[in-house]
């Protein structure tokens, strides 16, 4: 039925099924005689094994989606990973998505190609309208495919950094509609900014007629962010979203999954991808869900749900422990943030150092965050780098609640970040300990001694 199966196969069940695909490819044929320049030779018995002599990757020179003749086993496994993810992109709440395909490039790379493809639908624009999100890799997509992102600075509500609707529908009306490529929004993100306000989003693209393209990199593992990508498509425009495969389905980096609600234009994405492609991560997904079932995938997801209010719960008894706060992000999903004011407060380098200390004893994933650093990325200057606005107002700490978390991460996280707390305010007082001594002695022998 090309669906994901509700129970979980077993792992030689799993094997069976690639060894069944891979005898299909002439590669693999007994009397295979190949005289061509690709003929899906391997010098390597090592890298057969681990590839499941399925060498022929998938697509065909001018569409990533086509039939190769040669490799029908490739072939069959592209076209069934695609009906499966698409299968769990409906079952995690975008039910109204027609088309998806796997592509082995990560989210960046990937919004690059959706890019690519709205040029040759609006040969006349060169501007894309971006929310703004500090991460570099959504930045660069634009420009690598040529276009110029016209910023889009948030609006700070409480805690949080919500999208200014105003400010893009003003943008949208100074730069007129026909020389916009797409607005490209966010879902997933690192709080205190949210998720952008996708359905009001959605109905400006709508009204002005301008594609828009939403960068939801993992998201999926989010009702939240999936419930944005289908109200937007209801009421609005949402062209294409884009999400990665090891984020959302725990599998190596290198995969992505471009979905949409219109089947042609996501063909025309497909279409776009030059040359044949890696077959691994469409191998790598396929194999995960077919272990997990629709049964396993949805335990994970309600799991990460529990762990997220765990963490909320827990980090903020930390924060009150330390005289900080869990700031207030209701709408964001996944990521938290805590206050580092009196880090901030006692020394400049000491939010910095926190970030190396947790580093330094094994937590991955936390983000420190001081105020007023400022980057430039491709010739845009960002103030307040990191924090998705100039001026936020504290310095503060990120950690988020993703697929695949355990209490054990949670426990050991926090303790762990108490320790290093409890160790940069003694350093902090010590040092503002000094320096008022030396401030208030003026004899140079005294400030010898």
């Amino acid at each position: 039925k090309g669906k994901c199966p509700e129970d979980g196969w077993d792992e030689s069940t799993i094997e069976l099924f690639l060894h069944e695909l891979a005898i299909m490819d002439s590669n693999n044929f007994l009397g295979n005689c190949g005289v061509g320049e690709r003929e899906g030779r391997v010098a390597s018995g090592l890298v057969a094994r681990r590839h499941y002599r399925l060498i022929h990757g998938i697509g065909r020179s001018g569409d990533i989606s086509a039939v190769q003749p040669k490799a029908a086993g490739s072939s069959l496994l592209n076209k069934l990973t695609n009906s499966v993810v698409l299968d769990i992109i409906k079952l995690a709440g975008v039910r109204t998505v027609t088309n998806c395909f796997v592509v082995p490039m990560a989210t960046g790379m990937s919004l690059t190609l959706c890019f690519l493809t709205l040029r040759h639908k609006r040969p006349k624009a060169k501007y894309i309208i971006w929310p703004r999100i500090d991460q570099k890799s959504c930045f660069k997509s634009m420009i690598t495919a040529g276009f110029e992102p016209v910023v889009i600075e948030n609006v700070l509500e409480g805690d949080e950094l919500r999208t200014d609707i105003k400010a893009v529908e003003t943008k949208v009306k100074a730069l007129g509609a026909e020389n916009i490529l797409c607005v490209h929004s966010t879902t997933s993100c690192f709080a205190p900014r949210v998720p952008d306000r996708l359905e009001e989003l959605a109905m400006i693209c709508a009204n002005y007629d301008i594609p828009h393209i939403v960068n939801n990199a993992y998201g999926v593992q989010s009702s939240k962010c999936m419930h944005l990508i289908q109200q937007g498509a209801r009421v609005g425009r949402i062209d294409a979203f884009v999400q990665s495969l090891d984020k959302n389905f725990m599998v190596p980096v290198g995969g992505a999954i471009i979905a949409g609600f219109n089947e042609s234009f996501i063909q025309e994405i497909s279409k776009m991808y030059p040359g044949r492609a890696s077959a691994s991560p469409s191998l790598d997904v396929l194999i995960t869900l077919l272990s997990l079932g629709t049964s396993g995938y949805k335990q994970l997801l309600k799991e990460r749900k529990e762990m997220f209010s765990y963490l909320s719960s827990e980090l903020k008894k930390l924060a009150d422990i330390h005289n900080e706060r869990l700031l207030d992000t209701p709408h964001n999903p996944i990521s938290l943030a805590m206050s580092l004011k009196n880090l901030d407060e006692n020394n400049d380098a000491a939010v910095t150092q926190l970030g190396s200390m947790l580093f330094t004893r094994q937590v991955s994933g936390a983000r420190v965050v001081p105020c007023g650093s400022v980057q430039t990325v491709n010739n845009y200057t960002f103030k307040g780098f990191m924090s998705h606005a100039n001026d936020y107002p504290c310095a503060y700490l990120n950690a988020a609640s993703a697929i695949g978390i355990k209490k054990q991460d949670v426990d050991v996280f926090l303790k762990r970040l108490d320790k290093c707390l409890k160790s940069s305010r003694k350093e902090g007082k010590k040092e503002k300990s000094v320096n008022e001594i030396c401030n208030s002695n003026t004899d140079t022998e005294q400030l010898e001694d």
